[in-house]
């Protein structure tokens, strides 16, 4: 006789129904219906199929099909304990849809629940393509037949959720368009592209999943095969539950890139380094390494990262706010630099304000390649200090060279704590604070054409991480100034930041017209941005290669200052 479990509190409907459940087998087909909203919802229904996956909420059941291509053979189930996978059921229940976060999904709320004995796993549907409908997919085994790529790992460590997507990678909309239609529309394609692998739980920060490879999450652009599972509609997203451990291709760390030229300038987000009081102590710091060794081991990732460039001059992002004593985040960066090796680093020193926030920029050099050419100069205002960070400005000259200036920049975030009228999220594409973003970029501007430096010279860079992608508002006010990019017209696609499986620019080299004229090559080292979180030195602080030194990829620009 086939085990049975019942709900007690309807074990009486489930006897009574029991003599009568397989003549009113229906396929599943037929429940789930050609539309995303079954047509027997509100109704009790009977099926049979394989258990074919488990959820901690529910599991799916797949029966042989109904013939018709348009319709899901599988239903999620919840409501009572999961049999084996691989165990044939029949499943009594009520049919219901469930919200999903952009329409429903039917489900089968089991009052009665039928053993068979073990059955055999329904064959994968093979998708060679992306589907134009996933709810005919919904809850079935499918084996993904068409190119997958790693998009990102960010939803991995807290909801055990490694996003993908169909064919090449997928572009920030505001890094590619201006907001309107045409950025819209590459948010849909990008929607439309995605997949999320799913470890089965809806538990917050869960362990990893079985399916992740040995060496833990796979970088940000990996390409990914043999991927199979079953289609889970829930969040608003597409999700798959592996059957299997996918086959990820290997995907190294580029080695650091070359830029031709007779200077180089560097730019290059730290990702929140401070180092306590400067003696060992002041741990955890506030937004930083939480004891002393993480300190040391952020501070040796740093070093490689900007020895790896080979830059004359860096400016620097998310530098302690803390002065420019011996005990400073950013002189004991420079010691450190100096104690691998090289030995002619300096920083730029200023007595001006450097605004209230926690982290500020920075500007080191190598005085055997550059000289400082009169005073540092920065910015501080109603919108420099309070908003955006202070700009520092720093003339500078290579031998016999000509004068040119650096400013390192780090504009508002997108974080929409305080975000207020113009400043509120216009769902545009380009976030919150984008108003102050760009009123940053014109009052630089203005700033800059005054000369803050006195150099009187025309070759000036922008370099830093403005918070706002390459088509947004702050960096094209810049472009429509004057402005030159130093990525403007490269092949591929130059990115430096990964949020939600998406990857744009962020950190920025722009160049007054003379400067431009003298440009070499323009490149960014993709060592942080495409590297899950867990690889970081907080989970590994033994690692002391460049590889996730931060959350910003840094870039490099080369210059031919000597001859145009």
């Amino acid at each position: 006789m086939p085990f049975r479990r019942t709900r007690p509190l309807v074990l009486l409907t489930a006897l009574l129904l029991a003599s009568t459940t397989q003549a009113q087998t229906q396929p599943i087909g037929a429940v789930q219906g050609r539309d995303a909203r079954s047509p027997q919802a509100g109704r009790e229904a009977t099926v049979e199929g394989v258990v074919t996956a488990i959820r901690s909420d529910g599991w799916f059941v797949q029966d042989g099909g109904d013939g018709d291509p348009a319709t899901s053979d599988a239903l999620f189930v919840t409501g009572l304990p999961a049999p084996a996978i691989g165990e044939r059921v029949r499943v009594h229940g009520a049919v219901a849809e469930q919200d999903n976060g952009r329409g429903t999904r039917t489900t089968l709320q089991a009052v009665d629940v039928a053993e068979l004995g073990r059955g055999r796993l329904p064959k994968p549907v093979v998708l060679r393509a992306l589907p134009d409908d996933w709810n005919r997919h919904a809850g079935m085994r499918v084996r993904i037949a068409a190119p997958l790529t790693v998009a990102g790992s960010d939803r991995l460590d807290k909801y055990g959720e490694l996003t993908l997507n169909f064919g090449d990678r997928l572009r920030t909309p505001s890094d590619a368009a201006r907001p309107g239609e045409a950025l819209q529309a590459i948010a849909a394609d990008n929607a439309r592209r995605t997949l999320l692998l799913e470890d089965g739980s809806d538990a917050e920060s869960p362990a990893a999943p079985a399916w992740l490879p040995a060496g833990g999450a796979p970088r940000a652009g990996t390409r990914v095969r043999a991927v199979e599972g079953v289609v889970d509609l829930r969040h608003g997203a597409v999700l798959l539950l592996p059957a299997a451990a996918p086959r990820f291709a290997r995907n190294a760390p580029p080695r650091a890139p070359r830029v031709g030229g007779d200077l180089r300038v560097a730019g290059f987000n730290l990702e929140n380094f401070f180092n306590g009081d400067g003696h060992g102590g002041g741990y955890p710091t506030p937004r930083g390494a939480r004891t002393e060794a993480e300190h040391q081991a952020q501070q040796a990732r740093l070093v490689a990262t900007i020895r790896g460039l080979k830059p004359d001059i860096a400016a620097l992002m998310e530098l302690e706010n803390d002065g420019f004593g011996p005990d400073s985040a950013l002189a004991q960066l420079v010691a450190a630099l100096n104690h691998a090796g090289d030995g002619d680093w300096r920083f730029v020193a200023t007595d001006a304000d450097q605004g209230a926030d926690a982290i500020r920029v920075g500007l080191i050099y190598r005085a055997s390649r550059v000289q400082p050419v009169g005073a540092a100069a920065t910015l501080a205002d109603d919108l420099f200090g309070s908003r955006s960070r202070p700009p520092l400005a720093q003339s500078f000259r290579a031998g016999d060279g000509p004068v040119f200036t650096v400013v390192a920049n780090h504009f508002k975030s997108k974080g929409c704590g305080g975000a207020t009228g113009d400043d509120a999220d216009r769902h545009d594409g380009q976030g919150c604070w984008n108003a102050a973003r760009t009123a940053s970029a014109r009052r630089l501007d203005a700033w800059l054409r005054t000369d803050p430096t006195r150099s009187g010279s025309d070759l000036a860079m922008i370099v830093g991480d403005l918070n706002a992608y390459t088509r947004e508002d702050p960096v094209q006010a810049l472009v429509d100034a004057g402005w030159r990019d130093a990525f403007a017209g490269q092949r591929g696609t130059p990115y430096s930041y990964v949020f939600a499986g998406q990857n744009g620019r962020l950190d920025h080299a722009l160049l007054s017209p003379a400067l431009a004229a003298r440009l070499a090559g323009a490149a960014e080292w993709h060592v942080n941005a495409d590297e899950p979180d867990s690889r970081g030195y907080q989970a590994h602080p033994e690692d002391r290669s460049p590889r996730r030194s931060s959350d910003h990829d840094p870039l490099v620009v080369g210059f031919r200052l000597r001859r145009p």
